[in-house]
């Protein structure tokens, strides 16, 4: 093989294995973390982790580090299936009391805490909350059967648009 060759070939094998792995700002390196949901901007991220023994939801501003408050829902844990809107004002998940498993959406914005109700003996496993907010994709245990269900949250939360796609009115400008 000749030198420049073999030069460029270790050279690729370095750059291929440079990958960056990085710990969200602020993580606990002890500290077990799953589950993870970006908001649409990137700026924030949900995870799972441990607190007394239980699993949480924990809500982070990666440009600070900083966890952000979500006092609705201290008391509805365990926590599981996070997802996050465009601008992480909706925050939805699984909750549980007792031996009942609940799909709750929290605005941020607004401290309400938006339950929805599932018939019959549905168990609500896993949730994907639209970018927008408007819809929430849950997979459903029912009878032994799964299923998947799209709810339409359009009556009831509000667009979470990125900045960009912002409904605003344009300036008119007048002939002379």
């Amino acid at each position: 093989m000749t030198r420049p060759l073999l030069l460029l070939l270790v050279s690729l094998a370095i750059t291929a294995c440079s990958a960056r792995s990085e710990r969200s700002a602020g993580s606990s390196p002890g500290r077990s973390q799953q589950e993870p949901a970006l908001s649409g901007d990137g700026r924030l991220l949900a995870v799972i982790t441990e607190k007394l023994g239980r699993p949480t939801v924990q809500l982070r501003d990666l440009a600070s580090g900083r966890l952000l408050p979500l006092p609705q829902l201290n008391r509805h844990q365990p926590h599981s299936s996070p997802s996050l809107s465009w601008n992480g004002r909706f925050l939805a998940l699984i909750t549980q009391r007792g031996q009942r498993r609940f799909a709750v959406i929290n605005d941020r914005l607004t401290g309400r805490l938006h339950h929805l109700p599932l018939p019959g003996h549905r168990v609500p496993i896993r949730l994907s909350l639209a970018p927008d907010g408007r819809q929430l994709a849950l997979q459903v245990a029912d009878r032994g059967q799964w299923r998947i269900e799209l709810f339409d949250l359009s009556r009831v939360l509000e667009p979470d648009r990125a900045a960009a796609d912002r409904q605003t009115t344009s300036r008119t400008e007048s002939a002379p």
